[in-house]
């Protein structure tokens, strides 16, 4: 999460995600790659430090502060949608697949819980609230992976990471009761700005429905034609020279 003004996060782990992968593979051959979209479902949120407690001591000449936080814990399962272009090229005798990919993402939260880590407040269903929370995001994503091909089987591994660019939450300009809220808002001000990054990686294993499967690599090209006559410098030499001779001869009859 990034919040602004800066708070103090971190990162969420061992959250779930899965879904369905559709890919175009061009059979012209300068069309190198796939282009595609995905229906996931991604389990996602983020760890916000809502209080903190100080603790002095002296170094040197100095005073110095340590704070050590409480953190509240929000899980957000999302459904998205990324519309995918992922360039590719082939090893190992046309066997491996490597790929790199980008993405325009779309999302739309489904439903949220939340808890305290340190148990001093209970957890539970986030409540949505219009005036408050974005149901609906976009974002941009980049990756990378490789698959392995067994005839129409294929079989990879990839790691994703999406950038958000829409808030999860809405900025205090537009939302103003923190301070009524219950315990599924930490926030006493809402942040200005909200968006959420994550990374995720997947074990994928995909059906090539073509039997003939990728076979761009396997388009024969038209050959150049070669050249009718090909230019012999020696050969010119000599037409030169025997024309040369011919003139002085010719001369000397006069």
């Amino acid at each position: 999460m990034r919040f602004y003004p800066a708070e103090i996060t971190k990162w969420m782990w061992q959250c779930e995600n899965y879904g369905l992968s559709w890919r175009y593979y061009s059979e012209k051959p300068r069309f190198v790659g796939a282009v595609g979209i995905d229906l996931e479902f991604l389990e996602r949120g983020y760890r916000f430090g809502y209080r903190y407690t100080s603790s002095w001591e002296t170094v040197g000449d100095e005073l110095k502060e340590t704070r050590r936080y409480e953190f509240y814990k929000r899980k957000i399962n999302s459904i998205m949608l990324p519309l995918v272009w992922q360039p590719h090229f082939y090893l190992v005798k046309n066997r491996l697949r490597v790929f790199i990919e980008a993405a325009l993402v779309l999302s739309y939260n489904l439903s949220s819980q939340y808890e305290y880590e340190d148990g001093k407040k209970p957890g539970g269903t986030y409540e949505w609230k219009v005036p408050r929370d974005n149901r609906f995001g976009y974002g941009l994503a980049g990756g990378a992976g490789f698959a392995l091909l067994f005839g129409q089987v294929e079989v990879g591994f990839k790691a994703r990471y999406h950038f958000g660019y829409s808030d999860i939450l809405k900025n205090r300009n537009k939302y103003y009761s923190n301070s009524t809220d219950g315990d599924e808002n930490p926030f006493y001000y809402s942040p200005l700005r909200s968006p959420m990054d994550n990374l995720n990686f997947s074990l994928t294993v995909g059906w090539r429905f073509n039997k003939r499967g990728f076979n761009e690599w396997f388009v024969v090209r038209p050959k150049k034609e070669k050249p009718l006559k090909t230019f012999n410098f020696s050969e010119q030499t000599g037409a030169n020279k025997g024309g040369s001779s011919n003139r002085n001869s010719m001369g000397a009859r006069h």
